[in-house]
């Protein structure tokens, strides 16, 4: 047809559900090799396949990665766990690639540079993220490079990198690598090596059911006896994405009662954002009600297995609600004792079941790489459960990453240990610590404010309302009683509602997360944030 570029051709790919029109991308993707800005992420490198993530850049941005491990600088080599190049050589580097178009081809590009410089790969195939960070720890690996872009849209790719702990990389080792790669871009980026030696096969579903059982958070032996014998459904919806295959191994069980969706090939995920969203669940919730089984369980999974959404014949159960859940479960039934952490946009819903069992509560910033001072072993302050409001869970002694595989068992523990479907162990937990409404929201502001300027002018809603300062929602005067920085501005109010502003650093937005005590008043809290915001924009700085 002529494109000019991969983006005018993923253009039309996308408005029409273009298939057949791939390969025209995949052209651009061997082809150009125009320099791109590299930016990590809360959780990785992403690009437009074709645009800027291309076959030129996966190599300038792993020769990257291959130069970072190759760094002398001893804090960098305490980050990645590793004593020197040599150590990465013998340990070698876990490669994977989730069921996007082109990912086994980029995955392959990867570990032709890692064999070219001598580096023992080992080859996950079409894999999941929490999969992979359980074998770098089961198999002593260095690190991780996974292609994918988690739930980004079908024209999109990525590569997320983990060091030897499994966990997400922090700023501390992905600065570096950003920093390596862009200097690679400047200089006129790399040329295709011209073989890269072999790699060992693994199998990450093996691996991960050997580091579940070892770690012995969940009773994989108790879920199976559930799902074997008793009157359960599970419904999983997989959107077209590479945790297909994972339930019926996980569960030794592949009966009628483990109900699996959209598992084919779909490069354009059926023209749908593959994303776990209260949108994308309706198959699961047709599943769930047209079961006639005592307790139905429903969830659906991003491509990459890192980000989960949950249901059952009643209700859809959001993250803000079944993190809070878990620590209930995992504290109250399973005894275990730690900090409960989540991101500070999260419900305050955790807080109040925290509370009544003397629970401390850590908030940090957006992005699951922050729950990693709790999360490791030696932590002084473990966390009994790690979660954030973007469909994202882990618990105590597990992966470092973000696991939609645990949020599934322990779901499914949850129901077989309390003898209740979800929406009433939910339903009986708010019963007895409150009720709290969630919701998020955002505005554009000027581009011109992109970044600092923005970061800038926001933070005077901080200094205009301190502790003990009055806001107006709803009609009511109500009385700040704690303000928390951690990542933006979150003001919570004296009946416990809350908002907090937040600026988009790489784009003209502010962004709103909120939480009121009755569902009516949600849209007061909205028009308050954007008023504040209006104010603090306005107000130059």
């Amino acid at each position: 047809m002529g494109f000019g570029s991969a983006e005018e051709c993923w253009r039309v790919i996308l408005k029409e559900v273009r298939a057949d029109l791939l390969r025209e991308t995949e052209v651009f993707a061997r082809e150009n090799t125009e320099p791109a800005r590299v930016v990590f992420g809360t959780s990785g490198w992403r690009g437009e396949i074709g645009t800027d993530f291309t076959f030129h850049n996966i190599r300038v941005v792993t020769q990257a990665i291959i130069d970072t491990l190759k760094e002398r600088d001893p804090g960098v080599r305490e980050a990645l766990g590793i004593r020197d190049f040599d150590d990465v050589r013998a340990r070698g580097v876990i490669v994977g690639h989730d069921n996007r178009f082109l990912g086994p081809e980029f995955a392959g590009e990867v570990m032709a540079m890692l064999g070219a410089s001598g580096i023992r790969v080992f080859y996950a195939g079409e894999t999941t993220t929490p999969e992979i960070s359980a074998s770098i720890e089961m198999l002593g690996a260095a690190c991780s490079i996974n292609v994918t872009p988690s739930h980004n849209p079908a024209n999109y790719s990525g590569l997320k990198f983990n060091p030897s702990d499994g966990g997400p990389a922090g700023p501390e080792i992905t600065d570096v690598i950003q920093r390596k790669a862009n200097m690679l871009m400047e200089e006129g980026g790399m040329q295709k090596p011209t073989s890269g030696g072999g790699y060992e096969r693994i199998d990450t579903t093996e691996l991960y059911i050997r580091y579940v059982t070892e770690r012995g958070t969940l009773d994989l032996g108790r879920i199976r006896e559930f799902v074997k014998n008793g009157d359960a459904l599970v419904v999983v919806d997989h959107v077209h994405g590479a945790t297909r295959g994972r339930p019926g191994r996980l569960l030794d069980f592949t009966g009628e009662r483990l109900v699996l969706l959209r598992t084919e090939d779909d490069f354009l995920f059926g023209g749908v954002a593959p994303e776990p969203s209260a949108e994308n669940m309706a198959g699961v919730e047709q599943a769930l009600r047209a079961g006639r089984e005592r307790f139905r369980i429903g969830v659906i999974m991003d491509p990459d297995g890192d980000r989960i959404r949950f249901a059952d014949h009643t209700m859809q159960i959001p993250m803000n609600y079944f993190g809070a859940m878990a620590l209930h479960f995992l504290h109250v039934h399973k005894g275990i004792k730690g900090v409960a952490v989540k991101s500070v946009g999260t419900s305050n819903f955790v807080n109040a079941i925290a509370e009544r069992h003397g629970i401390p509560v850590r908030e940090t910033k957006v992005g699951f790489k922050n729950f990693r001072p709790y999360m490791l072993p030696g932590a002084p302050e473990r966390a009994i459960v790690a979660f954030e409001e973007s469909d994202g869970i882990s618990g105590y002694n597990h992966t470092l990453e973000k696991d939609a595989l645990f949020g599934l068992l322990l779901a499914i523990e949850m129901v077989a240990t309390t003898g209740k479907n979800l929406g009433d162990y939910l339903r009986e937990l708010m019963e007895s610590y409150g009720r709290y409404y969630p919701d998020r929201s955002g505005l554009e502001v000027d581009r011109s404010l992109v970044g600092e300027p923005l970061k800038r002018r926001l933070s005077v809603i901080r200094e205009r309302y301190p502790v003990g300062s009055t806001i107006e929602v709803n009609d009511r005067s109500l009385k700040v009683v704690d303000v928390i920085t951690v990542d933006g501005t979150k003001l919570v109010l004296e009946d416990g509602s809350w908002l907090m502003i937040r600026p988009s650093g790489t784009e003209p937005k502010v962004r709103f997360y909120i939480e009121a005590r009755t569902p009516e008043e949600k849209e007061g809290i909205f028009r308050t944030a954007e008023r504040l915001t209006a104010e603090a924009v306005r107000g130059g700085g």
